[in-house]
């Protein structure tokens, strides 16, 4: 027959039980150096005896290095475990907080719509009334302010417009005296280009004098010669002929 499963439950004697915890303590010190040589895995052992004496395994690595990795694996869980359980339970507190004021705002709109008001004692109804009465303050004052400033905008956009008509209206008249200026500067110009330049010399008759066998006096050829307009001046004939009827 083999053997049957040992009943996992404290030994009562003290001497069955020192004799298997020594057995057990070299069968699991074993133990762990194999798993720690097959898979190269850091493994730390603490067993301490009913008497408070220490065993311990650990690899390569020293004991001190194994515990620092644990406590800091160990403290970044808690904190973050920690953090994530005050975060709901600030998310909680806040929710609550939010859902409060919620309800006190829903319920303050509805009394200035003038519902609800049946809860309301003569005091709280008092309050309400100045309260409206303040914000109704409020609203003729910025009522009277907006339409202040509308005014100003309208006289500002009428000033603008009236002005823009007036500029329109002044370079108009200004393009018409430029024009009008410029028409008589070239009419002034025509006139006293007319005005400066010489008269066509117009050639005049002048008068013949025939000279041939004339039968006569001298004196009757004196006579001819001044009553004929001869231009002397201008000595048209020649010394002889003047010397003759000079003579």
């Amino acid at each position: 027959m083999g053997r049957g499963r040992v009943q996992l439950k404290r030994i009562e004697n003290k001497i069955n039980r020192q004799v298997t915890f020594s057995k057990r303590r070299s069968g699991l010190l074993k133990k762990a150096h194999e798993i720690s040589v097959l898979c190269d895995a850091e493994v730390a052992l603490i067993v301490f005896s009913t008497k408070g004496k220490l065993y311990e395994y650990s690899t390569d690595s020293s004991m001190e290095k194994i515990l620092e990795r644990y406590e800091h694996y160990s403290y970044a869980e808690k904190a973050l475990l920690s953090s994530d359980q005050d975060y709901q339970g600030n998310w909680c507190q806040e929710y609550g907080k939010l859902k409060a004021k919620v309800e006190a705002l829903s319920k303050s709109q509805r009394h200035l719509m003038g519902e609800q008001l049946e809860a309301l004692n003569l005091k709280e109804l008092q309050q309400l009334e100045h309260q409206l009465e303040i914000s109704l303050k409020h609203i003729r004052s910025r009522k009277e302010k907006a339409l202040q400033a509308a005014n100003k905008t309208l006289e500002q956009e009428f000033c603008d417009s009236e002005l823009g008509f007036l500029a329109i209206d002044l370079s108009q008249l200004m393009e018409k005296q430029k024009i009008k200026a410029i028409t008589q500067q070239a009419h002034w110009e025509q006139a006293q280009t007319s005005s400066s330049s010489p008269p066509h010399l117009i050639a005049e008759p002048q008068p013949t004098l025939n000279i041939g066998c004339y039968q006569g006096s001298a004196a009757a050829v004196r006579e001819e010669a001044a009553r004929l307009p001869v231009r002397i001046s201008n000595s048209l004939l020649p010394p002889w002929m003047l010397h003759h009827l000079n003579g």
